[in-house]
């Protein structure tokens, strides 16, 4: 099992691969800047909240160029983890509930489930396989390793979406995200050690 491409972003870098992304913006505009950039047709992006917003494009960026990219596959998994999960936009939504005459937000309450952002990667992506998100207390390699390991028992998943994805607020997220690949033959092998390098920038 290989790791056939990784990114890790933050309010003000993107890496692919262990190399710089030239961006000019930074926290909030950074992810409207990696739209503009990389993803450009799918304005259902400026309605998503934050956690969204960023998988997609880190998502985006692990998978452009792939051939027939946006053909339906189920061999594909998405598994994200998190430590806040949709927490960001819960707190938008409450505000609209916080007063006497509240009127609830539809659209905001879309986003207080902590697996849309699974949803909308496959979405995008016409990917069928499984959709989880994980809630933890911080990004541990080991037990990432061996969660994603388990998802790939199921004789159908053949590669997936996998890692780590956090928005605290608009300004304050990182990804460290990756496609693993049960059948590549080329790229890092996909160990704790080599996630912990890859998190900490040193793959």
């Amino acid at each position: 099992m290989k790791i056939r491409k990784y990114v890790r972003i933050l309010p003000g870098s993107v890496t692919v691969d262990g190399t710089p992304l030239a961006v000019d913006a930074a926290g909030a505009d950074l992810l409207a800047e990696l739209y503009r950039s990389f993803v450009k047709d799918y304005p259902k992006f400026f309605k998503m909240d934050v956690l969204c917003k960023l998988g997609v494009v880190a998502t985006e960026l692990l998978v452009m160029g792939e051939a027939d990219r946006f053909t339906p596959r189920e061999d594909r998994a998405v598994l994200l983890f998190s430590h806040s999960g949709p927490l960001c936009n819960d707190r938008n939504y409450q505000k609209t509930i916080a007063e006497d005459d509240f009127f609830p937000s539809p659209s905001l309450f879309v986003y207080t489930l902590a697996n849309i952002v699974t949803g909308e990667i496959a979405i995008r992506n016409k990917y069928e396989g499984d959709t989880t998100a994980f809630e933890l207390a911080s990004f541990e390699p080991a037990p990432f390793v061996a969660a994603v390991r388990d998802a790939f028992e199921d004789r159908v998943t053949r590669s997936a979406i996998c890692g780590w994805a956090e928005a605290v607020d608009a300004s304050h997220f990182a990804a460290v995200m990756m496609l693993v690949d049960q059948d590549a033959a080329e790229g890092l092998d996909f160990t704790p050690e080599n996630v912990e390098k890859i998190q900490s920038n040193q793959a």
